[in-house]
Order: structure tokens, then sequence, then C-alpha cells
């Protein structure tokens, strides 16, 4: 009996080091999705100091969504080549680099420069994300990696219902009154940089939290993790793979989706058909349900207002996701992905065919559907891909584009048929997702829609 005890006291000390990590793991994906929320409530701010339409403001998601794609198969070769832990650390480091960027952005008073400062920060974004996806499916028992990652970005949805409330609080404490176009080009540029200004120390302080978050995931480089294999970041050999291909296609329109209702919520909530006359009185209320909570008087504005209601998109996929985490565990993942993708399609068409409090409460109500969608693409399309996870995990990555294609097409959308009808771009997208759910609860496993062989892979 004696020479197992070793054995048992290693495989103790694993299983408490996966339990750490998974917990680390949570921290990560509440960071970036703080991060990446935020963008939702500058959209509106940007779009009134720049004077931009639609289709120029989702440039931000553009430029956002666009470092997936341009990082993600570089991401996928550093985790090969230093390991998972590192490369988050270096990822944490990138995004420090991006927030600091705002400040002299703020200060050049230019939008091309606010454009690379959020490129440089989703850079960040990426390459933690191409980590911690595989990482967090992989702590544990294969059968509930879906449950598992589920529940990882339930933390992810934490911070996505805090961030509208920070950023409703902080970065639209100002409004969202649009800068006189017409000023002469000294005074215009002098009134942007004043109202850009008021962006800089909020990211500040947000680099310095994510710099803190780098040193732990520094000093826990060493807990004992499954190795990731060298690689040089190639997808090529995985091209075969129709589960992981229509996967990457199914990413592809759900952060489309996702990011395009998000993006344009408050400009939504703000149109006259919608909650536009009713906001100042939510914010009114609002302000008083503050001022009840933590003492004085806290007005809100309307923007203010349609800000915090973003709260609740978010807070019904935190809710989802905690949920989700139990029901994957019991039903098949595919089916529990095409139900939800379906009704978050009929919500889509219900708000953007409808006004007033019809229109608003259906389109809040599609973050609650949205919730299982990703980590349940995620972890079909991976699969049964054993040391090909980083590079599969990469390739899905770099399909979070479509979190830059879809907004950008939404926006022209909406600038030519309006906003509500511009909602068409994200319910074809839910058709899709909710496609590949059917096709992979069809399967019985990876098997049936997993490999086509092409060349010498096996």
């Amino acid at each position: 009996m004696t020479p197992s005890a070793p054995g048992r006291t290693t495989a103790a000390g694993r299983d408490s080091n996966s339990r750490r990590l998974l917990g680390l793991m949570m921290g990560l994906f509440f960071a970036f999705g703080f991060c990446t929320v935020l963008v939702d409530t500058l959209i509106p701010r940007l779009k009134a100091i720049f004077s931009l339409s639609y289709t120029e403001v989702m440039l931000t998601q553009f430029c956002y969504f666009l470092a997936y794609f341009l990082i993600s198969s570089p991401a996928g070769w550093l985790i090969g080549k230093i390991g998972y832990l590192r490369a988050v650390t270096v990822g944490l480091l990138v995004m420090v680099a991006g927030c600091a960027l705002f400040t002299p952005a703020a200060h050049l008073a230019s939008y091309p420069a606010f454009l690379g400062a959020l490129f440089v920060l989703a850079s960040g974004v990426t390459i933690v994300q191409v980590a911690a996806n595989p990482l967090t499916a992989n702590l544990g028992d294969q059968a509930t990696s879906s449950a598992r990652l589920t529940l990882a970005q339930a933390f992810n949805s934490v911070a996505t219902m805090v961030g509208p409330l920070f950023g409703s609080a902080v970065l639209l404490a100002h409004g969202v009154a649009a800068i006189d176009p017409h000023l002469s080009g000294r005074d215009l540029t002098a009134a942007r940089g004043d109202a850009a200004a008021s962006l800089t120390l909020p990211y500040l302080g947000i680099a310095a939290c994510l710099g803190v978050l780098a040193l732990v995931c520094w000093m826990a480089r060493r807990w004992h993790v499954a190795a990731a294999a060298a690689t040089g970041g190639s997808f090529r050999h995985l091209l075969g793979n129709r589960r992981l291909m229509l996967g990457a296609l199914s990413i592809f329109a759900y952060v489309g989706a996702e990011v395009s209702i998000g993006s344009a919520m408050i400009n939504y909530l703000l149109q006259e058909q919608v909650l536009g006359p009713r906001l100042p009185a939510v914010g009114e209320f609002l302000g008083h349900v503050a001022g009840q909570m933590f003492g004085g008087i806290h007005p809100v504005s309307g923007a203010q207002a349609a800000a915090d209601l973003v709260s609740v998109y978010w807070g019904g996929a935190m809710i989802g996701r905690f949920i989700g985490a139990s029901v994957l565990q019991r039903v098949r993942p595919g089916l529990v992905l095409a139900v939800c993708a379906i009704v978050a399609a009929l919500l889509a068409a219900i708000s953007g065919l409808n006004t007033g409090a019809i229109a608003a409460v259906a389109i809040l109500a599609v973050g609650l559907f949205n919730s299982i969608q990703f980590p349940a693409i995620f972890t079909l399309a991976i699969e049964g891909l054993g040391d090909d996870t980083p590079e599969g995990s990469g390739l899905l990555c770099l399909a979070i584009v479509g979190g830059a294609v879809v907004p950008l097409a939404t926006g022209f959308a909406a600038d030519n048929v309006g906003l509500s009808l511009a909602l068409g771009v994200p319910f074809v997208c839910y058709l899709w997702v909710a496609t590949y759910g059917m096709l992979t609860a069809r399967s019985a496993g990876p098997a049936r829609l997993a490999r086509v062989t092409v060349g010498s892979h096996p």
C-alpha cells in the first residue's frame, strides 16, 4: 500500500490545483467580459463626440473583433510555445497597454486613435480567451466540459451585467448630446478633447486591475495543467473536420448577433417608438432606487437609464448560464442550443416588428437565450480534438471576427431601413446557430460529424 501513496498525493494535488485554476478562470472570464461589454456604452458616447453615423460608429466593434481574426492564430502558436498560463499573462499585459492608450487617444481627440486602442485591448483579450476556453473545458471530466465552460461563461455574464452599470455611471455621466460639428477646426478639436477626457481615468483604473490579475497568473504558472501541444498555429489539417468548421461558422454567426444587439441596444431603446419618451421617468425611478440604497440624490439621464437597462440584457445571459450549467449535464447540448437559438430569433423578430414596451422587453429577453450558446457551440466543436485542441480553440476564436462583420452589416442596415428592421440581420444569424444545434443533437457523438479525411490527416 505504501508505494501508491505518492500517486494518491500527486492526484490530490492535481485536483486541488484544478479547482484553484477553475477559480482563476472565473476571474479571467469576468475580466475580458467586462472589457468587452464596455464597448457597448462607448458606442453612443463616441457617436456623440465625433458625430458618427451608425455604420461609422460600428467600426468600434469592427476594430475590436477584427483582433480575433488577426491574433487567434498567433495566440494558438504562443500557447503551444509557452503554455496556457504564461500566454494568459502576456494577453493581460497587452490588455493593460490597450487601456493605457485611451489617454493619448483622448488627448489627440482622434476617433482612429480610439479604434487603435480598442484593437490593442482586443488583441490581449483574444490571447486570454484562446487560452482560457480550452483550459477551462479540460479541467475535469470531458463529459461535463460544456457545463464547466458554461459555468465559467456565467462569470463572464456577471461582468457583462455589471459593465453597463459602470459604463452608465462613468462613461455616460456627461450624456450623449452631440458636439456641434459646425464648430471651427480648432474649437471642434478642443470640444472633442474635453468630452473624450472623461474616458481616460476609468480605463487607467481598469489597466491597474488587469496588471494585478496578470501578476496572479504569472505566480500560478507552475500549477499543474495539461501541457499544450507544440504547434505552429496552423489550422490547415483541421479544415476537413466538419463538426469544427460548422462550429466556427456558428461562432461567427452567434457572436455577430450578440454584439449587434448589445451595440445597438442603447440607441435602440432611446428611439421615440421604443422607450424614448419614457426613459426620463425610468431614469427618475432608477435614481430614486439608487438614492434609497446608497443615500443622497443620484439623478439618472435618459441615456444612462438606457445603459442601465442593457444590464438586464446581460443579466439574463448570466442567469441563463447558471441555469444552463445544470441543464447541460442532463440534456444534450445540441438540443439545448437549438431551442435557445430559435427562441432568440423569434424574440428579435418580435421586437423589430413591434414598438413600445413589447419591443423593449422582447429585445432585452434575448439575453436569457443567448446564455448557453457560445459555450455550447465551443465545446460541441472541439469535442474529440485531443492534441489538436489548442489549434481548434484558435480557429474558433478566429471565428469571433463575426463580432466585427455582422455589427457593421447591422449598422449599414440601420442607416438605410432603421434600427428596428436591422434586427433582421441577427435574426438570420440565430437561425443558422439553431441549425448547427440540430445537426449536433442528431449525431451520436463526434464520429458522425467529426472528420472527413483530407490528405494524410487521420
